[in-house]
C-alpha cells in the first residue's frame, strides 16, 4: 500500500516520465564533467608526458620520469621537498592563527557593543578584495624605504627589508597577509554559528552561577561544532592550495616557494624570474598531482577529526 502510494504521488509520473529528473540533471552534470573532471583527468595524463604547452611542440609519453625528477632526483628534488615542507608549515601556522583569531573576533563582535556592525564590516572587507589588490596594498605598506610599517618599526629602532629581506622573513610576511586576507570569512562563519545558539541556554547557566569561561566551554564551544568543523576544513584546504599571494608579493625566490606556486612557476616558465624560461607543463602537472594527494590526505584527515568531534558533541 505504501509503495503504491509513493508511486502515485511521484511528481513526474510513471513510465518514461520517471526519467525526466535525470534528463534535467544532464546539462549540469555535463558541464561539471567538462570544466572540472575533464581538466583534472587531462592533468593526470599530462603528468606522464614531456608536454611543454607550446602549440605544435611534440608530446612524448615518458611514464613516471616527471615524478622521479620532482621527488627523488638531484638538487631540484631537494628544493621541491623543501617547498613541500614550507607548504606544511604554512598550513599549520595559517590555520592555527586564522582559526584562533577569527574565533576571538567573533566572540568580541557578538557582544552588544557600540559600533560592532562597523567593525564586522571592517574585518570582512579584505575577503572581497582580489588577491592582486591585496598583494599590491601590502607591497605599499611593507615598502622598506618609507612605507607605513617601516615608519612604525622605525619608532622602536627596528629596521627590516620585509618582502625583500631574507627568505624566512619574506615567507613570514606572506603568512601575515594570508591571515589578514581571510580571517574575515572565518570570523563571519563563527558569528553565524553563534547566532543559532539558543539564548535560554546562557540564561539557565547564569542562574546556576556559571561565569564567562564556563559559558564558553560548556555552551558556546559545543554548540559551535558545525562552524568549527567548517572553518577547520576550509582553513586547512585553503592554506594548502594558496599560491597567488606568493606570486604577487615576492615572485619566484629560492627559499620562499610553496608547492602551489611551484606548480604555476614550472608550468609557465617563471622559475628563473623571466618569462623566457622554458615551459614544463608535463612536469608541472606531476607537481600538481603531488599537491592533489597532499590535499587529499590532509583533507581526509581533517575531515576524520571533525567528524569524530561532531559525534562527541552532537551524537
Amino acid at each position: 500500500m505504501a509503495i503504491s502510494l509513493v508511486k502515485k504521488n511521484y511528481l513526474f509520473g510513471q513510465g518514461r516520465k520517471r526519467w525526466v529528473p535525470w534528463l534535467l540533471l544532464l546539462p549540469g552534470f555535463g558541464l561539471y564533467l567538462l570544466i572540472a573532471v575533464g581538466p583534472s583527468l587531462a592533468t593526470a595524463v599530462y603528468s606522464f608526458t614531456d608536454a611543454s604547452g607550446v602549440r605544435g611542440a611534440p608530446v612524448n609519453w615518458i611514464g613516471f620520469e616527471n615524478y622521479d625528477e620532482f621527488l627523488f632526483r638531484g638538487l631540484a628534488s631537494r628544493d621541491n621537498l623543501a617547498a613541500l615542507q614550507r607548504t606544511l608549515i604554512f598550513m599549520v601556522v595559517v590555520t592555527t592563527v586564522q582559526f584562533g583569531l577569527g574565533l576571538v573576533l567573533a566572540l568580541l563582535l557578538n557582544q552588544k557593543l557600540r559600533g560592532r556592525t562597523f567593525f564586522r564590516t571592517l574585518f570582512f572587507i579584505p575577503v572581497i578584495l582580489g588577491v592582486v589588490i591585496q598583494g599590491l596594498m601590502w607591497q605599499l605598506f611593507l615598502y622598506p624605504a618609507g612605507g607605513p610599517v617601516a615608519e612604525v618599526f622605525g619608532w622602536f629602532g627596528i629596521q627590516s627589508e620585509f618582502l625583500g629581506g631574507a627568505p624566512t622573513e619574506a615567507f613570514i610576511w606572506v603568512m601575515v597577509v594570508q591571515i589578514w586576507a581571510n580571517v574575515g570569512i572565518t570570523m563571519m562563519i563563527f558569528l553565524a554559528g553563534m547566532q543559532t545558539i539558543d539564548e535560554t541556554l546562557y540564561e539557565a547557566a547564569r542562574i546556576d552561577g556559571a561565569g564567562g569561561w564556563n559559558l564558553f566551554k560548556n555552551i558556546t564551544w559545543p554548540q559551535l561544532t558545525p562552524a568549527i568543523n567548517t572553518n577547520f576544513l576550509l582553513n586547512v584546504i585553503g592554506s594548502l592550495q594558496a599560491w597567488q599571494l606568493f606570486l604577487v608579493l615576492i615572485g619566484y625566490r629560492p627559499g620562499t616557494q610553496v608547492l602551489g606556486y611551484l606548480v604555476f612557476a614550472e608550468g609557465f616558465g617563471q622559475t628563473t624570474g623571466s618569462v623566457s624560461a622554458a615551459f614544463r607543463q608535463g612536469y608541472a602537472a606531476a607537481a600538481s598531482i603531488v599537491l592533489f594527494f597532499l590535499v587529499l590526505v590532509l583533507g581526509m584527515s581533517a575531515n576524520w577529526i571533525v567528524q569524530r568531534r561532531e559525534r562527541k558533541y552532537l551524537g
